[in-house]
């Protein structure tokens, strides 16, 4: 479980959030939304310490990660799967090679073992037979797929999703969309979603934490947004593409 206590951060005179507080519980899938330059990602940044907050605590299982060492940090950062916006692929490697980077640092596998773990990943994304190409050869959508696999090579517990489907045609984007809610469905995984596409939250979340003003405005499940009589988050809401509608939870991925 990961607790959010009352963080304020500012960057000079600019302030970006104030008072927040969240807790994200085991296993949910929570979408984080809001408009450009809200705060969304520097929420997410705190929430691995890649940002410590001026004021306000963040908990991930009980420890308070801007209270302990940079060794025992990046111990904790070890429970946390990243999939970037761009997807951050190491361009001069290999796909192999790019999924075997944080196996080769982080773990004490053999080569073997590493093998076999990347070609795990690999399916769970539905990409058997790449691991040979390099990142120049992959289209948009297979490189986020393989960025996806990268950051679940080392069976994270909690995964963090940055604009997942940015920049995707609708088609590659429910394919995203699909494999999140499987890999939170069958690895048990907690799943925060920054994203500011309501398809994308209609279709995975559980919950969604409105960002608005600096603060967490609304926060409730997606049938609670159904509901919801605030016109703040109406107004968001109405100038997506996407009507909110009750989603389909029914369909497999």
């Amino acid at each position: 479980m990961i607790e959010v206590r009352n963080i304020d951060k500012s960057f000079g005179p600019l302030e970006v959030l104030k008072q927040v507080s969240i807790t994200i519980e085991d296993e949910e899938t929570l979408a984080i939304i809001g408009r450009s330059g809200s705060g969304k990602s520097v929420l997410m940044k705190h929430l691995m310490g890649l940002i410590t907050p001026d004021r306000g605590e963040v908990i991930v299982d009980g420890v308070d990660i801007n209270a302990v060492s940079y060794g025992e940090l990046r111990q904790l950062r070890r429970k946390f799967g990243m999939l970037f916006q761009g997807g951050a692929l190491f361009d001069s490697m290999s796909v192999f090679d790019n999924l075997a980077f944080p196996l080769r640092t982080f773990s004490e596998l053999s080569e073997e073992e590493i093998t076999a773990k990347v070609e795990e990943n690999l399916k769970e994304v539905q990409l058997e037979g790449v691991e040979d190409k390099n990142p120049a050869e992959l289209s948009g959508g297979m490189k986020k797929r393989v960025a996806l696999a990268r950051a679940i090579a080392l069976t994270p517990q909690y995964i963090i999703y940055d604009e997942p489907t940015s920049g995707l045609d609708p088609e590659t984007s429910n394919t995203i969309n699909d494999l999140i809610r499987s890999l939170s469905s069958r690895s048990n995984v907690t799943s925060i979603v920054v994203t500011h596409d309501m398809h994308s939250v209609l279709t995975i979340a559980d919950r969604a934490a409105f960002i608005h003003d600096c603060d967490i405005h609304w926060v409730g499940t997606i049938e609670e947004m159904h509901r919801a009589d605030d016109p703040t988050l109406s107004a968001f809401v109405r100038a997506s593409e996407y009507q909110v509608g009750a989603p389909d939870r029914t369909a497999s991925p």
